[in-house]
């Protein structure tokens, strides 16, 4: 009955799970002028999950300010908006599309103990960890289409909210609720 629950898509991630900032002593000086370091959506979706189904999380960015009618990641067919930083202003008009990735293993996440050595240390952080403003070159390449994490504004509040998207049907299967406001610092 849950698998079938499950594949109808009416079992859901509970409803009160959102972005998290990363844990701080993982993501020192978290978050910086264009950064934000947020927790992977680690266990969050396991309910909507199909065995045999192939799954991608899809990472939206909205600045606080804008419209809450705007807020919507959907489309009228249930399909995941794909918004760019561009087309919003930046989150100004709505929500972005800033990423795209694999849904965390919840059976093995990583662990620090693992990390044996220095060299190691930004691989498993990325296992835990999305930063969101990471790629301060895709705004500026003309051939560029793929989906653009570019800097975040500083001293701006922004949202989050993860998307899980079932990649046969292009569908969304469940999502979080938009984190708590979450601002960038100021320059000095």
């Amino acid at each position: 009955v849950v698998l079938v629950l499950c594949c109808l898509g009416l079992l859901s991630a509970d409803q009160s799970l959102k972005p998290q900032l990363g844990d701080p002593q993982l993501a020192t000086n978290n978050p910086t002028l264009t950064t934000v370091s947020l927790e992977k959506p680690f266990c969050m979706f396991d309910s909507s999950l199909c065995p045999n189904r192939s799954y991608t999380i899809y990472l939206y960015v909205m600045k606080e300010s804008a419209s809450a009618m705007s807020s919507l990641v959907t489309d009228d067919s249930n399909k995941p908006l794909g918004s760019t930083f561009q087309q919003t202003s930046g989150g100004q008009l709505g929500p972005y599309n800033a990423a795209f990735f694999d849904v965390p293993d919840c059976a093995v996440p990583p662990r620090l103990a693992d990390v044996g050595g220095m060299n190691k240390v930004p691989d498993v952080l990325k296992q835990y960890l999305f930063r969101v403003g990471d790629d301060g070159t895709c705004l500026y390449d003309p051939n560029f289409l793929g989906v653009c994490n570019p800097p975040l504004s500083p001293d701006t509040t922004y949202r989050f909210k993860y998307v899980l998207v079932d990649n046969s049907e292009g569908m969304v299967k469940d999502q979080t609720l938009w984190s708590d406001p979450i601002k960038t610092r100021r320059g000095k």
